[in-house]
């Protein structure tokens, strides 16, 4: 697909950003500029959302989000002056105007299926006592999941955890891509640029990925309070696990509940993994920060141990080969 004049207008504007970046690291001991990876790795993905943006539906064909709906992401503190990124794909659990509510009801819409329960307030408080910007979703995971690839099935799912979505069903291409356009392309374009931005003035920030998780799956009751997922860069991902098992009472997992090496993932591979950016993402078990006492408690907890943790001088260093590009 040969990208549109506006796409080589914004591919322009990403590579002359990105010299600025190359020579401040050259002047500062080549940092950046010994990893030559990260430049086609960011390069790429910036190809590859400038080709989304540009498939998007004509300015005169329907459009998903109406003036009454309101914007896909939120950035809380984005002038945060700690190395650190925090992003929340499951944030929020809005619904376009037009599409309803996919046809569920509200007992539905409160359950995990919807959204990570307690995530967004933790992230908040997280982001305010690190002093680092995040990055939060509006809509629902079940309108588009922002943290799946676009071509896997679960991206607009038609049933999530034994619960049929009869408003996902029998989708139109034009219908997808109007969600893919409109709510995934646009957040994470945005993180992608302020990554980019830190990066071109000499700064290396970690990445964390923040989700929550429920007590019980399938019968299966679930003891770990907080789990760790990570896939071959252990930087982050290990002295945050042996941190944590230093708090009382804390029952820690190592890829638990849910893999880092499963696939099943895009942000961190797309935004950290990609890049050679150290990286870890966090799952808090749903019941432990539902209540906002839950999440002052954990973002109190969370900011001892990444305190702790994120001085470590090879965590903001650009690594060739840690990760796979998405």
């Amino acid at each position: 697909m040969e990208p549109s004049g506006a796409v080589k207008s914004r591919l322009r504007r990403f590579q002359a950003a990105s010299r600025p970046a190359r020579g401040a690291a050259s002047e500062a001991g080549a940092r950046i500029d010994n990893h030559g990876g990260f430049f086609y790795a960011a390069a790429r993905i910036a190809t590859i959302l400038a080709l989304m943006q540009d498939a998007q539906p004509p300015k005169t064909a329907a459009t998903l989000l109406g003036p009454e709906d309101p914007a896909p992401f939120a950035v809380v503190n984005p002038q945060g002056r700690t190395d650190l990124l925090l992003f929340c794909d499951h944030a929020g659990r809005a619904f376009p105007a037009r599409l309803g509510t996919l046809g569920l009801g509200p007992r539905e819409l409160d359950q995990h299926i919807a959204w990570d329960i307690g995530i967004a307030g933790l992230g908040r408080r997280l982001s305010a006592s690190l002093d680092a910007p995040l990055f939060l979703t509006a809509y629902s995971r079940l309108v588009i999941d922002c943290n799946r690839h676009l071509d896997d099935p679960t991206s607009i799912p038609q049933e999530s955890d034994r619960t049929p979505v009869p408003g996902n069903r029998g989708l139109t291409p034009d219908e997808r891509r109007c969600r893919q356009a409109e709510i995934f392309a646009p957040y994470h374009t945005a993180l992608s640029a302020l990554i980019a931005k830190r990066l071109a003035d000499g700064h290396v920030p970690v990445i964390v990925s923040l989700h929550s998780f429920t007590p019980v799956m399938n019968g299966f009751q679930r003891p770990w309070h907080v789990g760790v997922l990570w896939n071959r860069d252990p930087r982050l991902a290990v002295p945050l696990m042996q941190r944590l098992a230093e708090e009382p009472d804390l029952v820690v997992g190592d890829n638990e509940p849910y893999s880092g090496r499963d696939g099943h993932g895009y942000s961190i591979k797309a935004h950290a993994e990609a890049l050679g950016l150290a990286h870890g993402l966090l799952e808090i078990r749903q019941d432990l920060i539902a209540a906002e006492a839950g999440q002052e408690r954990w973002a109190a907890i969370l900011h001892r141990v990444l305190k702790d943790v994120l001085g470590r001088p090879l965590l903001h260093e650009i690594r060739k080969g840690e990760g796979v590009t998405p």
